[in-house]
């Protein structure tokens, strides 16, 4: 008996000097999933966690492989510095930020769900510049990405960010918005990987009044990813954001979004196909001058003479406000922006909607401008919007016809399940 209880006394000892953060304190008692108080049936403090001591002895912040123990369904976050996957046979906990190195790719199987812990600005998704994304979810299995929050809201998490080496205006680099991460370059067919059927929800977590995140941002991102399927719900800022960049995007949807629908600045020159913003009824929340489209030609028009400045390809876009709140523009193309539209449709969905302007293309730091911008748009005037209110500029060529048919159709995006008022 004298041996056995030596052993004990040895191996609790080993324990309290390998796990303890502090050998004098009194051990932390949590109660976990299995009803085990972890801690103190040897008196051991294992910092209030639910995990063996071994387990957070082992956990460095780096994820290195599919068997890392920092790729934690649970607590899901880190530096991904190898070829890792999310399964989608468990619900992922985003706990803090999830950052993919260079030389890394994050695949996530189609039916996976991501819910991030309601945080704020430390919770977010970001592939850096030489890593890539593997998000190919499917119309019957999309991929999730929500608020963890029992009463989920905007702004609860950041969102997701894709960061390349495309080129911006006036060339060279740039610090991102957010997480001051290096974007830009010269590689027009830079590749950060694949997302198909994501879906995104309650993110644009704000860290001031200049600095916030989107529901999905692009900076600097290549013509080799391809970005289509995509839907943002309820997002602080803006739903998708474009810093520069040659991406080509298609079919995205962006609902009930307080700032932006689509925004773009520094330079982007892609192509978007169908592009369907909507503004529920319900839904009263908004920034100082929110706007369906808002496109800038450079980073806040401080450098007109910048080359390169933004001149996207716009095929397709459905812009509804049904909200009894005021948005400033439903289009707004500025600050050397150029901007080639057609196939658009522009309302308001009930008789106390409204907009400052239908379309301005002017603004003090600059005007739109380019080779050519073209708008074709169908008004809807029946609705109540002016489709006389237009602020145009000598070169731009704008073509608008009333017509009460959406130009975008709504199937694209049942595999959402959102219902549409």
């Amino acid at each position: 008996m004298k041996k056995l209880f030596l052993s004990s006394f040895v191996i609790a000892a080993l324990l309290i000097s390998s796990c303890s953060k502090d050998d004098s304190s009194d051990p932390v008692a949590v109660t976990c999933n299995d009803g085990i108080q972890n801690g103190t049936e040897t008196g051991i403090d294992c910092g209030g966690s639910c995990e063996p001591c071994e387990v957070q002895a082992e956990k460095d912040g780096i994820i290195s492989s599919q068997d890392d123990p920092d790729l934690d369904a649970a607590d899901l976050k880190g530096n991904v510095t190898a070829d890792v996957s999310l399964t989608n046979d468990t619900v992922w906990i985003l706990s803090g930020p999830l950052s993919v190195k260079a030389g890394a790719t994050l695949s996530i199987e189609p039916g996976t769900t991501i819910k991030a812990v309601a945080g704020g600005t430390n919770i977010y998704v970001v592939i850096e510049q030489g890593a890539k994304i593997n998000a190919e979810g499917t119309a019957t299995a999309p991929i999730r990405f929500t608020s963890n929050a029992s009463n989920p809201r905007s702004g609860d998490w950041g969102g997701i960010l894709l960061i390349g080496k495309a080129p911006l205006s006036g060339g060279g680099t740039a610090t991102t918005e957010v997480v001051d991460l290096t974007y830009g370059g010269t590689d027009v067919n830079d590749n950060s990987g694949v997302m198909k059927y994501v879906e995104a929800s309650y993110t644009g977590a704000r860290i001031n009044g200049d600095k916030e995140f989107n529901g999905i941002t692009f900076y600097g991102v290549g013509n080799e990813t391809v970005v289509e399927n995509i839907a943002v719900f309820y997002c602080d800022d803006d739903a998708f954001e474009w810093f520069g960049g040659t991406i080509n995007v298609k079919n995205l949807m962006a609902v009930n979004i307080k700032d932006d629908m689509f925004d773009w600045t520094q330079g982007w020159t892609g192509t978007a196909t169908n592009l369907y913003g909507l503004r529920e009824a319900s839904f009263t929340s908004i920034t100082e001058d929110p706007r369906g489209l808002e496109g800038d030609g450079n980073l806040d028009g401080n450098s007109p003479g910048d080359t390169g400045q933004s001149n996207p390809t716009i095929n397709g876009l459905v812009l509804i406000n049904g909200s009894i709140v005021e948005m400033a523009d439903m289009i707004k193309v500025r600050r050397g922006s150029g901007l080639t539209l057609t196939n658009a449709y522009v309302a308001f969905a009930n008789e106390d909607a409204k907009a400052s302007d239908f379309i301005d293309l002017q603004d003090s730091k600059g005007d739109a401008k380019g080779a050519s911008l073209n708008i074709s748009i169908v008004g809807n005037a029946s609705s109540g919007l002016d489709i006389a209110d237009i602020k145009t500029t000598p070169n731009a060529t704008i073509n608008v016809i009333d017509g009460l048919v959406p130009t975008v159709s709504r199937d694209l995006f049942n595999w959402t399940g959102y219902v549409f008022e």
